[in-house]
Formats: C-alpha cells, structure tokens, sequence
C-alpha cells in the first residue's frame, strides 16, 4: 500500500498497522474495541475510509468489514457479561464504582429502555466499548440485542464510512472547525436533558398525586 502521508491529524496513530495489513488491521481493531478493549474502531474505520476515497481501498469492503466485525465483537462482549460479568461486578466493582446496587439499577433501566441504549452506543465512547458486555451483564435478550445492536453498528458505520469517504482528508478540517463550537453544542445537550429531567419529574409527580387522591375515592365509595 502507499505510503500514510495523505492521513492528516489523528490518524497518523493507526496509518503503520493499516498500510501494512490492509482490510486484516480493520477488522482485528474493530473487534476488539466492540468488546470492550481500549482499541481505535472507529479512529482507524475512518483512515480506511478517506483511504478509500483515494483508491487505496474499496469503501463498500471497508463498510462491510467494519459492520460485520463491530457485530462480532460486540456479540463477544455480550457473551463476556452473561457468563461472568456478574461475578467480576460484585467482586472487583467496587474499585471502579459499580456496586451490586447500581448494577441492579443498570438492569432496571436497560429493562425499560435497552433497545435505544444498545442503537445509539455505538456513537459514544466508552459506551461503545462495553455496550455489549453490560447488555450481557444485565441479561437482555440475545435475539433482541443482536437485532438493535445491529442497527446500531449499521448506522455509525454507514454515518461515518460516508462522511469520511466524501470530504477525505477535509475531514479534519471540519472537526477542526466544529471543535470550536464545541461549548455550544454541549451547553445545549445539558440544558435539553435538564428540560427533559424536569418535564419528566414533574410528570412522575402529577401522576402520584392524582393516584392519591383517588384512592380515598375508591376506598370509600358512595
């Protein structure tokens, strides 16, 4: 393969491993960051992409390994969680603060909403990495994770093979860019989620409130 000089900024970092093994380096890092490996996924799927986008690699290839293997190694991660997660959880969790409490209230909250958790993963780190394994930790449903989780990994592949493939090396210009309103755009995030927090409370508090007071009513018919 050429030489990594036209990779800019960041990806300087993974342009050794991808000139030397090609499609191979993809999918060995995208599988061992979807199970929870500190790895660069998504930083060395985006350098095949702008590859791509210069002929040195074909971009459908570098989407379709990147979806399979992301699948793979997050179906790795749930099986990690299901058979021993729990046990590491109550052993060695307390040193990074997940206590059987909050594991318990980890399980309720993907209980309810797991499905959206499981698709918008992929696009947050940290979140990214283990998203299977806490899925398997809390037991949901293998068909119905590897259904969600799918459409996850189809939709930040897709979202960002495209984006990297049609500005290429412009890429970094743009986050370079977007970077300096990034303030902006988190202050917005928080203020949303305190709106939403807030409607959500209030709700919850109404709801409580008009249950009772017609319990009386039911208590005591006339």
């Amino acid at each position: 393969m050429p030489p990594s000089a036209e990779l800019p900024g960041f990806l300087h970092s993974v342009a050794p491993i991808l000139d030397r093994w090609g499609y191979l380096a993809l999918a060995a890092v995208m599988v061992v960051e979807s199970f929870g490996v500190p790895a660069p996924g998504q930083t060395i799927m985006v350098a095949a992409s702008i590859y791509s986008s210069t002929g040195r690699m074909n971009i459908y290839v570098v989407a379709l390994v990147s979806f399979i293997t992301a699948v793979v190694g997050d179906n790795i991660g749930y099986w990690i969680g299901l058979r021993g997660g729990r046990k590491a959880v109550h052993r060695w969790g307390k040193y990074i603060f997940i206590t059987p409490e909050r594991l318990e209230k980890a399980e309720q909250f993907f209980a309810r909403r797991g499905n959206r958790i499981v698709v918008v993963a992929r696009f947050i780190d940290g979140l990214r990495q283990l998203n299977g394994v806490i899925a398997g930790i809390t037991k949901m449903p293998w068909k119905q994770f590897t259904l969600y989780n799918a459409i996850g990994a189809a939709l930040w592949v897709g979202w960002w093979t495209t984006v990297s493939y049609l500005l290429g090396s412009n890429l970094v210009k743009v986050m370079e860019h977007a970077h300096r309103y990034k303030w902006f755009a988190i202050g917005a995030v928080v203020v949303a989620v305190g709106l939403y927090v807030t409607l959500h409370v209030r709700h919850i508090r109404r709801r409580r409130a008009r249950a009772a007071a017609s319990t009386p009513a039911e208590e005591n018919p006339a």
